[in-house]
């Protein structure tokens, strides 16, 4: 561990990258490091790899520490172990389909690619939190991510995969269809006839609107029907919930549990600490003792 005592650890989004370097003895950010930059998913390959080694140069850069070892954190499908990426058809970094993108970036950095571990984006969510956040005390526990999209990962005895469940078939449609960002833009227009841009838009008019209230306890009952199901395929300690929608939590969470006591599961219920920091720190913390722990 000494040797990797700071990590980099690398968030890469749709259309932004985040780095940040990472005390692994102490189990936190170095805050001065963190460093945050759009990117054009939609680019030349050259192009992004600039962006994103750019952005990892100047994350050292800012704390004076030599470029050591790096954990990324990469949206999927991809061969996490060989760095290859099989993202294809028009979604973003499609670019990439079928290119090491572990050796491009040791090319670009001037690194050896054994510097670089990457792993799911859903699964180093939950291993940051496992690390240094809310789910420390526990070794079976759920992660998702409520946000743009679905994420989800489970940690069972330690180990962390990613649960790959936005797909899963759910009400009329998949998951991510009711627990997501997008339904409740849906569902406001459909109630109201009006486009709102964010769930924050929704949060703020939360006291005041009947309408948006109705809304929220509709998402309740859509996430505790998914967790109670989700509890029958595994064995859960706790759950742990992140994402930008976490951040109206108060508005949901309590009829979730709520309705998940009336079906007889007392699961615990975390909003994650690290929140949108814990992909960060997960992504680092597979360099740490246990490292083989999290799997794709």
């Amino acid at each position: 561990m000494n040797k990797n005592k700071y990590v980099l650890g690398i968030d890469i989004g749709g259309s932004h990258i985040t780095a940040a370097v990472i005390d692994m003895q102490q189990r936190n950010i170095l805050k001065n490091s963190f460093t945050r930059e759009r990117v054009d998913s939609h680019g030349s390959t050259k192009q992004i790899i600039h962006t994103w080694c750019s952005v990892i140069k100047a994350s050292y850069k800012k704390v004076d520490i030599q470029i050591g070892c790096l954990g990324i954190a990469m949206p999927g499908p991809f061969d996490y172990d060989n760095g290859i990426s099989y993202i294809a058809g028009n979604d973003k970094y499609a670019a990439f389909y079928g290119l090491n993108v572990k050796e491009m970036l040791a090319s670009e950095l001037q690194i050896n690619s054994d510097q670089i571990l990457m792993s799911n984006d859903a699964a180093c969510f939950l291993a940051g939190e496992v690390f240094a956040g809310e789910a420390r005390a526990y070794q079976n526990l759920v992660g998702i991510t409520l946000g743009t999209g679905l994420g989800s990962a489970v940690c069972k005895e330690g180990k962390i995969t990613d649960a790959n469940l936005w797909c899963s078939s759910f009400l009329n449609g998949i998951a991510e269809d009711y627990l997501s960002t997008r339904w409740f833009l849906k569902r406001y227009y459909e109630l109201t006839g009006l486009n709102i841009l964010n769930v924050r838009e929704l949060t703020l008019l939360y006291e005041e609107n009947q309408t948006v209230r109705k809304i929220f306890t509709e998402f309740s009952h859509n996430l505790g029907l998914f967790l109670k199901d989700l509890q029958q395929d595994h064995v859960v300690e706790a759950i742990v919930i992140g994402g930008n929608i976490a951040n109206a939590s108060s508005r949901f969470v309590p009829n979730v549990i709520k309705y998940l006591e009336s079906q007889g599961i007392n699961t615990p219920i975390h909003i994650s600490r690290l929140n949108e920091d814990a992909a960060l720190v997960g992504a680092a913390g597979c360099w740490a003792v246990g490292a083989a722990n999290l799997t794709e």
